[in-house]
């Protein structure tokens, strides 16, 4: 399978064989082909197998801890590993590069956050800052948050973001009322709001294109 990997790459190979070859790595004295059919099983798909909780996956008969951890790590590097092709400073000046980015940010994550992305006067990033993590109507401080990094970081506009794990990009009424209190809030220091972006999967909704803000 190794052999088969450098030659022709993972396209052609089936989820649990993708499985079976990473945790050989983990359980290198093992066939690791009926463990890994055993967990898709489990958790229905090979993205079900990586998001899952590690302390789950440790229980699982014959994976354990490392097995486990290495697993979990798959998502959030790939996740790191899109932001890094995209620069250390990308410039978001339409509406595609910005849902695209902001997918970047939230790919492989279970639990929802939320982002404010500090711009340049020409659209550049200048810091991506991950304010919260949770759901977003339990958060009465993101706009007090949010002046506060928007300042440190010294932006001339924002693009706020947020995604809806296992949900689709639909804004709430919750969405709705916090982009407008943060834009009230922003508008007073002279920092405009140019996008809220939610992302859900393959999917994402502007609400500038919407005519929310």
């Amino acid at each position: 399978m190794k052999n088969r990997f450098i030659e022709e790459g993972l396209d052609a190979f089936e989820d649990h064989q993708i499985l079976e070859l990473l945790l050989f790595y983990a359980i290198p004295r093992k066939d690791t082909n009926e463990l890994a059919h055993s967990l898709i099983n489990k958790y229905g798909s090979l993205s079900g197998v990586l998001e899952a909780d590690p302390k789950d996956l440790a229980k699982t008969s014959g994976l354990g801890e490392n097995s486990a951890i290495l697993l979990a790590l798959i998502p959030s590097l790939a996740r790191i590993y899109l932001k890094d092709r995209w620069g250390t400073r990308p410039t978001l000046d339409s509406t595609a590069k910005a849902g695209e980015y902001v997918q970047t940010l939230c790919s492989g994550r279970t639990y929802e956050v939320f982002y404010v992305i500090c711009l340049d006067a020409q659209h550049r990033v200048i810091y991506p800052a991950l304010v919260h993590e949770g759901t977003i109507d339990q958060a009465p401080v993101y706009p007090r948050l949010i002046v506060e990094t928007a300042l440190r970081h010294k932006a001339q506009s924002v693009i706020l973001a947020h995604n809806h794990p296992g949900g689709t990009p639909i804004p709430s009424p919750q969405d709705i009322e916090v982009t407008k209190r943060i834009q009230v809030a922003l508008e007073q220091i002279s920092i405009s709001v140019l996008d809220h972006i939610i992302a859900a999967g393959e999917q994402y909704v502007s609400c500038a294109e919407k005519g929310l803000l």
